[in-house]
């Protein structure tokens, strides 16, 4: 459960706590008239989320009362969405369609308690007769229809011996009501569509307002948790479990904000538009803000709940920065992937002076990420390197390789430039260079100063690749239509060249291709012969340079600043401080190039570290919280108006490195600590988080979740070794985020042998 308790969560406690509910029973349940998107993620997230946390129970519930819209595509997609999510729903999937007779017979109970009434009003006169906010509605003449008549009219309506839209079935409530939509709501109308479940054997189909709270009594469901648009339903709804006087426990409505995010279009309207224009390739399109095309472009499924847990659950709307979504891939992705280099725009390099040809050694992971692997390089005299890593007359502050300036080449030697070749229209074709023996990476002697290393490939061994170089769909923040789509949203590299072990021995689906960005191999298109990956998102916010503040902004507003959490392939200029800084830290202190360019560059950071690590000597786990979390609170706040200091951040590190705390608890801490300044020590104890790390507390959860997973473990011990992962995740899952890691990992390797 998330420590920073919502007013959600406020609410069922509350409710348990006086015993009007027994047992949480919440609902996801949207209509499947189009694939889920990421806003469907956060109400998923929040209804399973609070379920989970309460021991309750979560229907997974298709609103299918449209018949003209709906189809098993979109049930399918909305299933395959939880489950992605890492949620199961209680029992089968339920539907509404389902509950179609029971809700026949609570209308008819309404028309014999003189509740409800059918219409015969036109679409317009039904509009015009509804009044104004400031004006009371007019109550149509056929309310005064007797009981017996409009049984008999329902019950034809039902048949199908009427028109689309010549009768309707109205609540008989009050057309002066304040909140207009209590003016006599409709209920039920006609609809001649076949039901891709009930068939044609309805010609009437119920509205929203009258199924949705019906079905939620009927599931026994007690919190109906919905977005903020239906908060003047919550009226109808209330209205028609009590004028039926169904026994209690009833269910009650509480709304949320719903989730808007900038550039991002979500309804499905606009979304069905995209698709039926051919703007895009389909709902998976890796552009789309659905759920398909998420996971398609590489997105995890832990990255998009720490999202949602990160934006948190509000009462009043607001629009999300769709940097902060970039962020959480990019965190996730940053302690999980290895790294790996790729060319894409190739320019030839021969190595005049090196003979022959070696695999050099390189590890897949940064020192501070906790991971094994390494695979070998192939290189010889002739290599490729990126374009724009070599320039003739370089700009100042230029440090990749020139005619005068040496490189380093990543996991290999610093090469010099000899001479550049160039064709009869006078461009650059190939470089001829010279390399250093004595400086290899690991085990450098030659006292060469080189301010950058660049990547490369082998001529010879390097295999071509497809890239798909996707942002974001909309250039406009507030996009409209089809007219604010962003040309540049998708470029093609065809024949960019990749080392050969990402494709010959496929540590991973995911990488980062060092300079370049994170990258996901295509799950549909990608074959052996033709390698295809979807860029996941780069490894900065570069949308930041071109949303800039003007310059005229007054000197003491704040103006917002990039999340400085990676860099990119783009080398900018360090100053002679900025260098020497940065030098210390990959040298001396072992930080890995992305950290400690970070805290090099900004002064307010590399302070705040310096400070931190004064007091803890542990300068890799102190820096990854700065250059990440504190880095992030630095965006929102000034310096004086944070509620931490570098003391607490230095004491949060040292309960993560004597084992006290996991690093997942360490950043739940330190949500807490920037909240409301509390000491680290004293939430740790305060709210019971110390990491679990005795195998006998930690083996009968592991058993658990064997038992539970007996399919998992057939396709473990048949040879998916990947399944491990998901083992883990369910232990550490059902602990809270407190078992050990290491220790959860040895144990359920044991015990899946």
């Amino acid at each position: 459960m998330s420590e920073s308790k919502d007013f959600l969560r406020t609410i069922v406690e509350e409710d348990l706590a006086s015993g009007k509910y027994q047992e949480i029973h919440t609902r996801f349940p949207p209509e499947p008239n189009g694939f889920p998107h990421i806003g469907h993620a956060k109400s998923i997230a929040i209804n399973f989320g609070i379920a989970r946390d309460y021991h309750g129970r979560c229907n997974l519930r298709m609103d299918d009362t449209n018949p003209t819209t709906e189809d098993t595509k979109y049930v399918e997609a909305l299933k395959d969405a939880v489950q992605w999510l890492g949620f199961e729903w209680d029992n089968s999937v339920r539907y509404t369609s389902d509950y179609f007779p029971e809700l026949y017979n609570y209308a008819v109970e309404l028309i014999k308690m003189g509740k409800a009434y059918v219409d015969s009003l036109s679409e317009e006169e039904i509009r015009e007769y509804r009044g104004t906010v400031t004006e009371p509605g007019k109550r149509s003449k056929y309310a005064e229809r007797s009981v017996e008549e409009n049984l008999d009219l329902l019950e034809r309506m039902k048949n199908g011996e009427f028109k689309d839209g010549e009768h309707v079935l109205r609540a008989k409530i009050d057309m002066a009501a304040a909140n207009m939509k209590m003016r006599d709501p409709l209920l039920y109308r006609i609809r001649h569509a076949h039901h891709y479940r009930a068939g044609d054997k309805w010609h009437i189909y119920p509205m929203y307002d009258f199924g949705h709270c019906l079905s939620d009594y009927i599931e026994g469901i007690t919190h109906s948790i919905c977005t903020l648009e239906f908060e003047n339903n919550r009226d109808i709804y209330d209205w028609v479990l009590d004028t039926l006087g169904l026994k209690s426990p009833r269910p009650y409505q509480h709304e949320f904000a719903r989730l808007a995010i900038n550039y991002t279009v979500m309804s499905k309207r606009k979304l069905l538009e995209l698709v039926n224009e051919g703007r895009v390739s389909g709902w998976d399109d890796p552009r789309m803000p659905t759920i398909a095309g998420y996971r398609r472009r590489g997105y995890t499924p832990e990255s998009i709940l720490n999202f949602c847990d990160q934006i948190g659950i509000a009462k009043a709307n607001s629009t999300v920065d769709v940097s902060q979504l970039e962020f959480c891939i990019r965190d996730d992705l940053n302690t999980k992937v290895p790294r790996v280099m790729c060319v894409l725009d190739p320019l030839k390099v021969t190595i005049e002076n090196y003979e022959g040809a070696e695999e050099l050694d390189a590890p897949y992971y940064p020192h501070d990420v906790p991971k094994e692997g390494s695979r070998k390089i192939p290189f010889s005299r002739e290599i490729y390197i990126e374009r724009d890593d070599f320039m003739e007359n370089p700009p100042k502050g230029y440090y990749r390789l020139t005619p005068e300036q040496p490189v380093r080449l990543r996991h290999a030697y610093i090469i010099t430039c000899k001479e550049v070749i160039k064709d009869a229209d006078g461009n650059i074709i190939e470089i001829k260079a010279a390399y250093h023996p004595d400086s290899k990476s690991g085990a450098d002697t030659s006292g060469i100063k080189v301010k950058s290393a660049i990547q490369w490939v082998d001529v010879e061994k390097a295999k071509k690749v497809e890239l798909r170089l996707y942002d974001r769909l909309f250039k406009d923040e507030a996009p409209e239509g089809l007219e604010d789509i962003n040309p540049d949203s998708l470029k093609v590299v065809k024949n960019a060249l990749i080392e050969p072990a990402v494709i010959t021995d496929k540590p991973d689906e995911r990488f980062q291709f060092e300079r370049q960005g994170y990258f996901y191999a295509d799950p549909i298109d990608y074959t052996d012969e033709t390698p295809v990956f979807n860029k996941i998102v780069g490894l900065k916010d570069s949308w930041s340079k071109k949303t800039k503040a003007p310059e005229s902004a007054t000197k003491n507003e704040r103006k917002p600043q990039a999340k400085k959490v990676q860099i990119d392939g783009e080398v900018e200029p360090m100053s002679e401080v900025e260098q020497a800084l940065f030098d210390k830290y990959t040298g001396e202190l072992k930080l890995n190039s992305m950290v400690a360019d970070i805290l090099a560059r900004d002064e307010q950071l590399s302070s705040f570290y310096e400070e931190a690590l004064s007091i803890n000597n542990s300068p890799v786990t102190i820096a990854n919280i700065v250059a990440n979390e504190v880095a992030r609170e630095f965006k929102e706040k000034q310096a004086d108006e944070l509620r931490f200091d570098a003391k607490q951040i230095a004491e949060l590190v040292k309960m993560v490195d004597d084992g006290t705390i996991s690093s997942k608890i360490a950043k739940q801490v330190f949500e807490e600590m920037s909240k409301n300044g509390e000491d680290p020590v004293q939430i740790v104890e305060a709210k019971g988080l110390v990491q679990i790390s005795d195998p006998s507390q930690i083996a009968p959860i592991i058993d658990e979740v064997i038992v539970k997973n007996p399919d998992n473990v057939e396709k473990f011990k048949a040879g998916n070794t990947k399944l491990l992962g998901f083992f883990v995740g369910q232990v550490l899952k059902a602990t809270g985020g407190k078992a050990n890691p290491q220790v959860v990992n040895e144990l359920v390797a044991e015990k899946l042998k």
